[in-house]
């Protein structure tokens, strides 16, 4: 269990860094170091991104770094995504649930491996149609409700492209969007957990979310530090790691 503590840490710290990537770590935790069954864990995952989010969140929004009608765009459509993917999770086996998490991570590590740049990138920029920010927002979601998952890392290159916005500024209104459809996606997982005859366990959860804010308030002062360069790319080395491990093994189940 220490083990996992330590990895409810890390989770928030990553949050912090680097503003995504911490919540890609939560069901992998949940699962292998908490021993949770694979939709409680990803049903927890969702409800823990969204406490953690939320207080990363707090001070993006006190200095004025969240583009309020984005959310509205982007984070709307992103709830009923969200939603949508968690009652699909009725459909979908464990094996292939862990199967596309597996691929989530390796796009992930590609992310952040080559990360998006754009001219002028801190400043904002004209948006895109309205249309395909509500559409993306509608396709995170709905992967965030399948797998439990933030999103964040999918969001802010999102935020970036379609939406116009500066880094600052695509960073705290992802924290924003991925709190919202986090508890969406986990409204929307109470209703297959009670099919199955599933717990909840809150006490994980708040100590979970506990450490995860610590976790983040350290990695906002790591931040200050550290090269961010050189943790994005070791942070991909992991998760390119965890993937393939992922990979092979629930491949393995479905042949």
């Amino acid at each position: 269990m220490i083990l996992a503590w330590i990895g409810a840490i890390l989770i928030g710290v990553t949050l912090g860094l680097l503003g995504s990537g911490g919540s890609i770590l939560t069901v992998p935790i949940l699962t292998y170091l908490v021993g949770q069954e694979t939709k409680l864990a990803i049903a927890s995952s969702l409800i823990i991104v969204c406490l953690i989010s939320l207080f990363s969140a707090l001070s993006y929004a006190y200095h004025k770094q969240v583009k309020w009608r984005t959310v509205l765009l982007f984070g709307l459509p992103g709830m009923l995504g969200a939603v949508t993917g968690a009652w699909t999770a009725n459909f979908i086996s464990d094996a292939v649930q862990m199967l596309v998490f597996s691929i989530l991570l390796l796009i992930a590590a590609y992310l952040m491996f080559e990360p998006i740049t754009l001219k002028g990138e801190e400043k904002e920029h004209s948006e895109r149609g309205m249309h395909q920010i509500v559409v993306d927002g509608f396709v995170v979601g709905l992967v965030t409700g399948i797998v439990g998952v933030g999103g964040g890392f999918l969001i802010i290159p999102a935020l970036i492209l379609l939406g116009g916005l500066s880094i600052r500024l695509a960073i705290g209104t992802s924290l924003v969007i991925v709190t919202i459809q986090s508890f969406a996606g986990f409204i929307g997982y109470l209703p297959v957990l009670d099919s199955l005859g599933i717990t909840i366990d809150w006490h994980i959860i708040a100590l979970f979310s506990s450490l995860g804010v610590l976790g983040s308030w350290l990695g906002h002062k790591l931040g200050k530090k550290i090269k961010q360069a050189h943790l994005k790319k070791g942070f991909a080395t992991l998760l390119v790691c965890m993937g393939f491990i992922m990979l092979y093994k629930y491949i393995s189940t479905l042949i």
